[in-house]
């Protein structure tokens, strides 16, 4: 018997795509039987590791990607509006993740999914305190800034950074499941795929 095991998503707060997928994965997932473990991370550090440099910091790139991702964010039928302020610093926003996360993770989802949906929607600068101070407090976090400046859920966040590379987690959206990686909001057809098969990676490549 096949045990079903949870698929693994990393997101960065301040990356549409991962917005993107976090409003269609767990909903794919549970049509599989699956559960969906979020990770928030700090995409710059993966880039580092990776050698990489965000698209939009390309001239040539930059002019298609802001398309794309309103473009992206039609086709899967999610509201979108380009943040004035892109990119953006997180490390608040994911610290806060994981402070709740630790407690109760579906909480830490309703928070990704409130900061995701309030920055890309609303255009809330998620990297100013005091904004981001009071979309936690109106989410029920009275205490955030205590909370972000707290140590423990620094080296928390930067324990989760380095997990991420380890686990060759190199972009945003990311997601493992059953060990098969993929990157990019545009890899949800194949990761149905995956996931009808109940698979392996071995199983998944068969045609």
């Amino acid at each position: 018997m096949n045990v079903k095991t949870p698929i693994d998503f990393w997101f960065d707060f301040s990356s549409p795509y991962a917005y993107i997928a976090s409003e269609w994965i767990d909903a794919l997932a549970a049509r599989h039987g699956r559960s969906v473990r979020w990770h928030a991370i700090l995409l710059g550090v993966t880039f580092q590791a990776a050698e990489l440099r965000s698209p939009v910091a390309y001239p040539l790139k930059r002019e298609y990607v802001m398309r794309d991702f309103a473009r992206s964010a039609r086709f899967e039928g999610v509201p979108y509006v380009q943040p004035g302020k892109f990119p953006i610093s997180t490390q608040n926003a994911a610290r806060l993740f994981w402070h709740l996360t630790a407690s109760d993770a579906e909480y830490g989802k309703q928070w990704a999914r409130c900061a995701l949906r309030a920055y890309f929607t609303r255009g809330v600068d998620l990297s100013d305190p005091s904004t981001l101070a009071s979309l936690a407090a109106d989410f029920g976090i009275p205490d955030a800034a205590a909370i972000w400046s707290d140590q423990h859920w620094k080296e928390v966040l930067k324990c989760e950074n380095d997990a991420a590379v380890a686990a060759g987690v190199f972009g945003a959206p990311y997601f493992i499941v059953d060990g098969e990686p993929f990157w990019g909001n545009d890899r949800k057809a194949q990761i149905a795929a995956c996931l009808a098969r109940i698979c392996s990676p071995q199983l998944a490549r068969q045609d």
